[in-house]
């Protein structure tokens, strides 16, 4: 239950069992032509380049900055998280001049802020986390992909911790380039780095397309100044995944298969009904861990749907708690990083376990340590649950209301 990776769903795993299938096999490369359909539905996109990068969420970070950055462009970052410090790490090592504007942690951007930005530094690339799960924030995009395309900036976002619980719409927003990972919301492991690009990014990337030697054929393009990683060089992977079939590498079989499964458990239920669960558990944590006595960490205006951060209490020792709840209830959360380091609890609700039961459990649990650490006089006895019941059921009734009004 922390802000993941989290228990994979067990149609994943089972999934993951399956046998091993050669990479050009006829059934294989149905898979991935599958995979990508699904992958379209989970992005909210028509992106014909919709694909999987073998690697954690971060190798699809790097895959992306790596195949458009050439070194001397500008890429601006908004930091309001230990990711954001991320993106501006590997867009520095890919040899861009990156600028930074900072938010404190908590909070995220307005637009105006980030147009400013985009003004003063005329980037190439505006590279932005979506939802940071260091500090639980999700930086809204929806107005950003105009402000981008009226200052030709190509418009990229890490969405590992929101998709599939959160509202993300790559078409609609503007998105160029996107990247994402199983472990969190798509309820799979991590090792697999879903990614999708727009017809303008695909040009970028392919306007520096250089075949590798061994696989090249007459006519294939070479670059003077090729893409600087030949694993994550994208446009080497496009072909691999269309109709050309280059054999660039040797696909991760298993991971496709976990993958795959996945995206298509996430179309089964419906990509608004997944959004939908995952507000409802997380509102109820949100409102159990407030009816506990504890303090919300950051702007809740703007918290994910997936994860709540709170103030650990004066009175106990964060990693003690941490330790006492995975110990004798097999129960994990997190804590967080950089300024919030042992000053907030991180606890999640998503992907196989934004559940009405994984919350309540977990809310039981944690008032059952924290007393026994001392901090009882803090907590409201039965109060975390109480309020999430409360919750659970003031939200069904607006359901039942809304039916009754539909009909």
């Amino acid at each position: 239950m922390g802000p993941g990776p989290i228990n994979a769903d067990p149609r994943v795993l089972r999934a993951m069992s399956a046998q091993l299938v050669g990479q050009y096999d006829p059934a294989m490369t149905a898979y991935m032509n599958e995979t990508m359909g699904l992958y379209r539905e989970v992005f909210q996109t028509e992106n014909e380049q919709t694909l999987l990068i073998d690697g954690t969420s971060r190798a699809g970070i790097e895959a992306a900055l790596v195949s458009m950055i050439e070194p001397g462009d500008r890429v601006l970052v908004p930091v309001f998280g230990r990711f954001g410090h991320l993106l501006r790490e590997i867009a520095e090592r890919c040899g861009a001049e990156v600028h930074v504007i900072e938010a404190e942690w908590g909070t995220v951007f307005t637009p105006e802020q980030i147009e400013r930005a985009i003004i003063e530094t005329q980037p190439k690339i505006l590279a932005v986390v979506h939802g940071d799960t260091s500090t639980t924030m999700a930086q809204p995009l929806d107005e950003l992909g105009a402000i981008c395309r009226a200052h030709d900036v190509i418009f990229y976002t890490d969405v590992t911790a929101s998709l599939g619980g959160n509202t993300f719409e790559t078409d609609a927003w503007g998105l160029d380039a996107v990247t994402a990972g199983l472990q969190k919301c798509l309820g799979g492991p991590s090792g697999s780095a879903p990614a999708t690009f727009s017809a303008r990014a695909v040009e970028l990337i392919d306007s520096r397309k250089s075949i590798e030697a061994g696989i090249r054929s007459a006519g294939d393009e070479v670059s003077a100044t090729p893409i600087r990683s030949n694993y994550f060089d994208l446009s080497m992977i496009f072909d691999y995944w269309g109709p050309k079939r280059l054999n660039h590498h040797t696909e991760a079989t298993t991971m496709l298969y976990g993958a795959r499964e996945c995206a298509r458990l996430l179309v089964d239920e419906g990509i608004d009904s997944a959004v939908e669960r995952h507000r409802m558990h997380g509102g109820a944590m949100l409102e159990g861990l407030r009816g506990l006595g504890l303090s919300i960490f950051g702007d809740t205006r703007y918290k994910m749907n997936n994860v709540t951060a709170v103030y650990i209490p004066d009175t106990v020792s964060g990693d003690a708690v941490r330790g006492e709840l995975l110990d004798d209830f097999g129960i994990e959360i997190g804590t967080s990083f950089g300024p919030l380091h042992g000053k907030v609890w991180r606890i999640g609700t998503m992907g196989y376990n934004a559940r009405k039961d994984t919350v309540l459990t977990t809310l039981a649990a944690l008032e059952q340590v924290l007393r026994r650490a001392g901090a009882g006089e803090s907590i409201t006895p039965g109060g975390g649950v109480a309020a999430a019941y409360d919750f659970y059921a003031d939200q069904s009734a607006e359901a039942d209301f809304a039916a009754s009004v539909a009909l």
